[in-house]
């Protein structure tokens, strides 16, 4: 008995000494401590009866300020559109947390860690700025390596830019290589069409990507034979079968207008996003001195030959319209006239002429007016321009345009005409010094080369450029140039490269 007592002694004396230095430890972390009771053994020494504890306890999960990260461009502030989470969501890396919107584009902010969504620090509308926190999520303590810095003071492209901010809608789905080669060119996933399975980014994305920012002209991809379409079956006619009877083709839906609510009150809502851009823009184009000119165009010959290459597009998956021709035109014209392709800068001391021709196409959509541009027109073909212009309209119509789209303009073309009118005033996108206007094309009556009144398909043109550097003359004759490209389209292939 002796010796259990001499034994059980110092356990007992180390079981409520380490007890009592978690017990500190606990209460020092500010942390939650379970007390489980149990009793133990009594000790022979003393004759008292001692009850220990076994000490446990849960370490909480760290909370993460999610900050809003440089979107680029020289913006500070963002409007918050839509939030897809609200407090208590669970979400996973890569999950859509919101959509805002600045006076470039929509982009849409993924989240970069596993957990719970603790705290939205923005209501619907609210302006969020570059650098505080968006939101809060509760993660795993195994996902924090040390402090989150999201700022980018730079305007090179960060990591978490291409990781973790995306154009609405869209899932930048690509491999570590190929993440690792658009941040080496700062390109952001988001501004790339992926061609993959479910639209995902591969290499040779990026590297025609790169292609269409510097004009440098890659290896063609290996030639894919077009096959058209197999002709329908035909169903093997029998002596019982009776003629088929002509079916009238169906109806094109005529679009609902939806009917105006009269509400009779005033209401003032603040000027932001895309419409906070135009306010700025058109600001500045105040500044400039306009010179207008106007002309029509026979698209005679252009209609028939657009008629005759539109099949073998459409065959190709690209649908091709006459804005491909008009822009590749004006390109052609901007290299005898490369003045129209230059800039001025503040202080109207000195002229940069443009190397690329980024060629602007005003947009109507749902979020305003926008100007996406095709890079590098002077390198494309007619239609190389139309692919691009596919992509843009289909990035247009759904909000998802990128910065890399809407920027870089040096010159731009609207086509007005498509909604209706023939003459217009277009105001010159600041820095650019030219811009064109484009009607609608009608069939009127002409006369031709022998006299003769002829059916003839006319477009009306308005130019506006920049009176300070430009002069009437020098206007007139880029409109001729551009003009006897359209009306004679077998004249540019002499130029086309």
């Amino acid at each position: 008995m002796a010796t259990l007592v001499t034994v059980r002694a110092p356990f007992a004396f180390m079981r409520r000494l380490v007890s009592a230095r978690l017990h500190r430890h606990c209460c020092s972390t500010l942390q939650t401590a379970c007390f489980v009771s149990r009793p133990h053994s009594h000790s022979l020494i003393s004759g008292q009866q001692h009850r220990f504890f076994r000490t446990s306890y849960a370490a909480a999960r760290p909370i993460m300020q999610f900050k809003l990260s440089d979107i680029g461009e020289g913006i500070m502030e963002v409007t918050v559109k839509e939030w897809y989470v609200k407090e208590g969501d669970k979400v996973s890396q890569f999950d859509s947390i919101c959509e805002v919107q600045s006076d470039k584009a929509s982009v849409t902010i993924t989240s970069r860690y596993d957990g719970f969504i603790r705290k939205l620090y923005y209501d619907v509308d609210s302006i969020a700025l570059v650098g505080k926190p968006l939101v809060d999520i509760e993660t795993e303590a195994g996902q924090v390596e040390g402090p989150q810095e999201d700022v980018v003071e730079t305007p090179a492209v960060s990591q978490e830019e291409h990781t973790h901010q995306e154009i609405k809608g869209h899932k930048t789905q690509a491999t570590p290589a190929v993440r690792r080669l658009a941040m080496e060119n700062n390109i952001k996933l988001s501004e790339v069409v992926g061609t993959g399975k479910d639209s995902r980014i591969l290499k040779e994305d990026i590297l025609n990507f790169i292609a269409r920012q510097t004009g440098a002209i890659l290896p063609p991809a290996p030639f894919q034979e077009i096959r058209p379409p197999p002709p329908a079956a035909v169903a093997p006619s029998t002596p019982a079968a009776k003629p088929k009877e002509k079916t009238s083709p169906p109806s094109i839906p005529t679009p609902v207008i939806p009917k105006p609510v009269f509400t009779g009150k005033d209401h003032t809502e603040p000027i932001k996003g895309f419409q906070k851009a135009m306010v700025k823009t058109m600001s500045a184009a105040l500044k400039i001195p306009h010179f207008g000119y106007k002309d029509e165009v026979d698209l005679s010959l252009l209609v028939r030959l657009r008629s005759e290459l539109k099949g073998l597009a459409e065959s190709r998956g690209v649908k091709l319209s006459y804005m491909p021709f008009f822009i590749k035109a004006a390109s052609l014209a901007l290299l005898h006239f490369p003045i129209l392709n230059s800039s001025l800068d503040e202080n109207c001391t000195n002229i940069t002429y443009k190397a690329a021709h980024n060629i602007g196409l005003a947009m109507d959509t749902s979020q305003g007016l926008l100007v996406p541009n095709v890079k590098n027109v002077q390198m494309l073909s007619v239609f190389e321009i139309a692919v691009e212009l596919n992509r843009l309209q289909t990035l247009g119509a759904a909000g998802q345009l990128g910065t890399a789209d809407l920027t870089g303009g040096t010159f731009t073309i609207s086509n007005i005409g498509s909604i209706g009118g023939t003459y217009a005033k277009p105001v010159i996108l600041p820095p650019e010094v030219a811009i064109g206007a484009l009607g609608k094309i009608q069939v009127l009556p002409r006369f031709n080369h022998k006299g003769e009144v002829v059916k003839a398909h006319i477009m009306n043109v308005s130019w506006s450029a920049d009176h300070r550097i430009i002069d009437g003359a020098t206007m007139c004759r880029f409109s001729n140039l551009w003009i006897s490209y359209l009306e004679n389209p077998a004249s540019m292939v002499l130029d086309l490269k």
